[in-house]
């Protein structure tokens, strides 16, 4: 807000963003919401006469009414002072159809995801800078078993984690999202089957960490592969879920070869899926796919933070050799992550680790396969077995 004259701050709803901006805001700035009925019509009605009157201003929920992203274009054009317009939007605004101008030059996009597990327990190390540097950070009060469970049904949105007891976080979960597609879904796309989404996002949660298959989920719930693209797209304009293209040294194959997908939330990936305790309990098959979905969604948000520009990509070939998580920096620098859900590390864990390493060579900084446990153990060169709790570890 010092150099840029409109600062987005982009997420999910119930993450934060509202408290965020309320705090940072500096004095003199108006606050208005789109939540508010009253002045969503009056930013559909007359969107540049709302924004002539403000000089500077917060403004709450900008994706209901995406015409007022003209009407502020237009007004900073006119007056660049840095810091005028503090935005929060509760989809991705730039993959919005209409939306004509993506105000390059005059605002910057900040994305604020639910809390990651250090801004939970205090860690303060970014595990991916420490990564590409070789290294771990220290997990000394290693979280694990039954405290490692609980905190992978509990996610990371604030509300969930303010709740007691596993049923009243559950039943936050269930109105969060049947709320984002009842409501929220209409504000970024113009849908005909808004009846089947409730099904087709359970069915995407089954196949969570897996390679995408449109036809079979389309089968699965009734609709063609184009509508099943389509509708991903949705899900992930509302900050649901993500596609994680693949890691080629060929970077056209990372475009022409199928993405996984990955919900954002491990929380609500286990409401969906119906993932309790005593589920876990009785059967911890699932649940190896809901803890990769926690997984990734800590390193989405150490990437957010980490001092290179990263992504995050995943490994696969035609021969089955799999690595859940590829890192790669801005230098092509590689760190490779294989997530279990258990207590031990087998031979068989570092198949995928091993073959990625012979194709990349020195490319590869780091290959860890990140397990429910207390020891960081060296396993051969540049590859390693660390607790999943280094991830909010200290340095």
């Amino acid at each position: 807000m010092t150099d840029t004259p409109v600062v987005l701050v982009a997420g999910p709803r119930q993450a934060g963003k509202t408290t965020l901006v309320r705090h940072i805001a500096t004095e003199g700035m108006r606050y208005l919401t789109l939540d508010d009925e009253l002045t969503l019509l009056a930013a559909k009605e007359d969107p540049s006469g709302l924004i002539r009157s403000l000089d500077r201003a917060v403004i709450d929920e900008i994706q209901r009414a995406p015409e007022l992203l003209l009407a502020i274009k237009k007004t900073v054009d006119e007056d660049r002072r840095p810091g005028r317009f503090l935005l929060t939007g509760s989809a991705n605004l730039m993959a919005l159809p209409n939306v004509a101008d993506s105000l390059a030059g005059r605002m910057e996009t900040l994305t604020l995801l639910p809390l990651s597990q250090s801004e939970i327990r205090g860690g303060t190390g970014n595990w991916i800078d420490y990564a590409f540097g070789g290294g771990f950070l220290s997990a000394a009060d290693a979280t694990t078993g039954e405290h490692l469970v609980e905190a992978v049904l509990r996610g990371g949105y604030p509300q969930a984690i303010s709740r007691t007891t596993a049923r009243r976080r559950t039943a936050w979960a269930r109105q969060y999202v049947d709320a984002i597609l009842q409501r929220d879904v209409r504000d970024v796309a113009e849908i005909a089957k808004l009846d089947l989404l409730p099904r087709f996002l359970r069915a995407l949660a089954q196949v969570s960490g897996q390679v995408c298959n449109y036809s079979q989920i389309g089968a699965q719930v009734g609709l063609d592969n184009k509508t099943v693209s389509r509708y991903i797209g949705v899900f992930e304009q509302l900050y649901l879920l993500r596609r994680v293209d693949v890691w080629a040294r060929n970077r056209l194959n990372r475009v022409i070869k199928t993405p996984k997908l990955q919900f954002i939330d491990s929380g609500l990936l286990s409401m969906l899926c119906g993932l309790s305790d005593a589920a876990i309990q009785r059967d911890r098959c699932r649940y190896g796919n809901v803890v990769e979905t926690f997984v990734f969604s800590e390193l989405l948000k150490h990437a957010a933070t980490a001092e290179t520009d990263c992504q995050l990509l995943y490994y696969r070939d035609h021969a089955q050799f799999e690595v859940d998580f590829v890192i790669e920096n801005s230098a092509g620098e590689l760190v490779a992550v294989e997530v279990k859900a258990a207590a031990t590390v087998k031979e068989s864990d570092l198949r995928g680790l091993k073959r990625l390493a012979g194709l990349a060579g020195d490319q590869l900084r780091l290959g860890v396969v990140l397990y429910d446990g207390v020891e960081t153990l060296p396993l051969g060169e540049r590859l390693w077995a660390a607790p999943l709790s280094t991830l909010w570890g200290r340095p």
